[in-house]
């Protein structure tokens, strides 16, 4: 009877250990050239985080918000996302264009592009097509911050009201 009493116990103590570490949520993080073929298939908006190696902020918005089972899920349903290092020495082809990197700025092009030339790290963008006119959010932000702009462009509110109107509207649960 004790050694069952043991197993139970030690049974509960794995379950226990394990539930915390379940697997949560991440976010499918694709590279530009899967989402020219992902879009054809099935077109959605596009988030490119973009960051630098050196960027402490970038870091803490990747385990803070990026990683936030909610925001995640969000983004996963509603968007294709894209990593994207701005200091990226790689040409990078982006909608009908190929960037390379511009030494002058100490970044690629596509990075000067996304972000109209105010190269700040992290630098959430928003697109609602691969060709469209890109919608930067500069600065760490948290998944309760991020929640307006993400469902702004992620639920096509976009199409017929200004984000101050959404806003109005919006219920906020995370």
């Amino acid at each position: 009877m004790q050694k069952v009493k043991y197993f139970f116990i030690l049974i509960s103590i794995f379950i226990l250990s394990t539930a915390h570490y379940a697997i949560k949520e991440k976010i499918n993080w694709i590279t530009f050239a899967e989402l020219e073929k992902a879009y054809a298939g099935n077109p959605k908006p596009v988030l490119i985080d973009v960051y630098t190696n050196w960027c402490g902020w970038c870091k803490v918005m990747d385990k803070q918000t990026y990683a936030n089972e909610k925001v995640a899920k969000y983004i996963n349903e509603n968007y294709y996302a894209v990593k994207f290092n701005a200091e990226s020495t790689d040409s990078i082809s982006f909608a009908g264009k190929t960037y390379g990197y511009d030494v002058a700025n100490r970044a690629n092009q596509l990075a000067i592009y996304l972000l109209y030339g105010r190269l700040e790290f992290p630098s959430t963008v928003f697109l609602s097509a691969p060709g469209a006119q890109p919608a930067p959010l500069s600065g760490f932000l948290k998944p309760a911050e991020i929640e307006a702009p993400l469902k702004f462009f992620g639920n096509g509110a976009y199409k017929t009201q200004t984000f101050p109107e959404f806003i109005k509207v919006l219920k906020k649960d995370w």
